[in-house]
Formats: structure tokens, sequence, C-alpha cells
């Protein structure tokens, strides 16, 4: 083959993958610009986020909506020996959302969040401070999750050994599991749980 065709055959071949690289950077793009205008999560911190939030969301819902002088009610009836009362349940997922995250960060978490930890909030309003406080400090934490630290190891008394990926799931698990309990704890008063509402979900 002459050197004439094998420079055309050149310039041919450079001008199909031009053109397919172009495509494919714009098919790249469009598929980009899609996954951020969709809600999809953009990383593993988001990922992970998004159904944090979601449970910090209603489990506040139903500390609100429990009446102040209920925070003492434990249920009666049934075997509820030595089970936590409503106010005593917020306090301990407070505590837990610091210790969870606190060993996320390698710091040492309280030692008592079984009995809902060292801080004095007793009232209403003070335990729902303290649990909003535990909610900013656990999304603060979570979003330096990355792909590159996720698998790193945590240590500690609280779902530890564990991984920092790991006690960020836990951390959304042990939300959903007290706020099963404390929808039980609002019905049996009388409520009916906030999210549940939207819903208009009728008794049968």
């Amino acid at each position: 083959m002459s050197l004439s065709r094998i420079a055309v055959l050149f310039v041919m071949c450079s001008i199909v993958l031009s053109v397919v690289g172009e495509s494919a950077s714009a098919q790249n793009s469009a598929t980009k610009q899609a996954t951020r205008s969709d809600g999809i999560a953009k990383s593993i911190a988001e990922s992970v986020s998004g159904t944090l939030q979601f449970a910090e969301g209603n489990f506040l819902g139903v500390a609100e909506a429990m009446p102040e002088d209920k925070y003492s009610y434990i249920p009666a009836g049934g075997n509820f020996d030595g089970v936590r009362s409503f106010g005593e349940q917020v306090k301990h997922v407070a505590c837990a959302q610091f210790a969870f995250f606190n060993e996320f960060e390698g710091k040492k978490p309280p030692d008592d969040c079984e009995k809902g930890g060292h801080d004095p909030a007793k009232t209403k309003a003070e335990l729902i401070k303290y649990l909003k406080d535990s909610f900013d400090y656990s999304n603060l934490v979570l979003a330096t999750l990355t792909a590159n630290n996720a698998l790193d190891r945590v240590e500690g008394r609280y779902a530890g050994p564990n991984t920092k990926l790991g006690i960020s799931v836990i951390a959304v698990w042990h939300i959903t599991d007290h706020y099963g309990q404390l929808v039980a704890y609002l019905r049996l008063n009388g409520i009916v749980p906030p999210f549940t509402q939207k819903y208009g979900v009728k008794v049968r």
C-alpha cells in the first residue's frame, strides 16, 4: 500500500474517532446532567443521608406530637417492665446519634446512652433541642463519608467494630427501630403519627 493511501486512511480514522468521541462525550454529559436533576444521590454520603434525614424527620415528628405531660408515659398492660418512658426514648436516640458519629470521627462516645446519656435535658423543649442538635451533628459528620473512607475501621462500644459506612447505616436503623416503638406510644394515647396523618388513613 502506498504512503498516500496510508495517509488518507489515517486521516479518515482520525475523523471517525473524533466524531465517536464527541458523541460519547455528549451522551456522558447528558447522563450526568440527568443524574443531577432527577434527585438521585451523587455520592455515598448523599445515598445514606437522604434516608437518614427522612428517618430523623419522622422521629422528630412523633417527638413533637406527644404532649409534654405524656413524656413520662410508659405503656401499661402486657409486659412493659423496665421499658423506657417516651421521653427516655427520645433522649436515648439523641445520645445514640452523638455516640455513633463520635465513633465515626474516632472520638470517645458517651458512656451511658442506654440511660439517655449525660446531657441534663429533661423537659420536652430541652429533649427536642437535644434531639435536633444530635441530628445536626450526625448530618455534619456524615457529609464527610466518601468512597475513599467508607470502609475505614470504626471502633467503639456502640455497634463497633464497624466501618464508617456501616456505622452510618446502623444510625439510620436505630432511629427507625425507636420510631416504631414511639408510634405505638402515640397511638395508645389517641394520637395518629404526623407522617401517617398525611395519608388520611382511617381506623377500621
